[in-house]
């Protein structure tokens, strides 16, 4: 079994030689070897990759990004881009345009996020939010969120919404992640860093993207 660290190394396939006219036990000896040390190699890599614990040598494509700023709605009728700053991890997926999580190969993908919206008004709010691949909506996708009032004039309601989807996404497709409130009150706002105790930054908004299956 090979160890954690170690690369699984791809076995080359042998080079046999011609067979003779005559046969000739050298050449079956040299042919045999060859064939016999291939797959040993071969076997040790399909034990590693299948036997307990194998999924750490394997390379699926991933993303995972973040935003610290404070996303607002201008008006309640018009869908709005979740937006993203920062790229925590990329390995075949890639945010462009600030919303657009872009894959480069075609599967089933698993989409995660969460959202830190905030209500400031003195009512119960709703908040849409879904998904548009190449800038269609995606039928069927969308959740509501209900909003509870703000506890008062300085001190606004907080709710993180989080959610999982799975998506089929041809190479080169890209995802986007909607939201519409009923009020704009209603934003996805980041907070600083915070004191006694210290503690982490909260992003307006985070997202991963990880690989599931080929498309069947």
């Amino acid at each position: 079994m090979a160890s954690q660290t170690q690369q699984l190394e791809n076995p080359t396939p042998p080079t046999l030689g011609y067979p003779t006219e005559e046969y000739e036990r050298r050449h079956f000896n040299e042919n045999n070897g060859s064939l016999n040390i291939y797959f040993k190699k071969l076997s040790t890599v399909l034990g590693s990759l299948f036997g307990p614990r194998g999924g750490r040598f394997m390379n699926a494509p991933y993303g995972a990004f973040q935003d610290s700023t404070d996303q607002v709605a201008a008006n309640t009728t018009t869908a709005y881009a979740v937006s993203f700053n920062t790229t925590d991890f990329s390995n075949g997926v890639t945010m462009a345009s600030g919303s657009r999580i872009t894959v480069v190969d075609a599967g089933i993908w698993n989409l995660q996020f969460s959202i830190q919206f905030t209500n400031t008004t003195n009512s119960s709010q709703d908040v849409d939010v879904w998904f548009r691949v190449n800038g269609t909506n995606v039928a069927n996708s969308n959740s509501r969120f209900g909003l509870a009032p703000r506890k008062s004039a300085g001190d606004p309601f907080h709710l993180i919404m989080a959610l999982n989807y799975f998506v089929s996404l041809n190479a080169t497709n890209y995802v986007e992640i909607m939201w519409r409130p009923t009020d704009t009150g209603v934003s996805i706002e980041q907070y600083p860093a915070g004191t006694s105790p210290t503690r982490p930054a909260v992003p307006s908004a985070i997202v991963t993207m990880s690989f599931v299956s080929n498309i069947t």
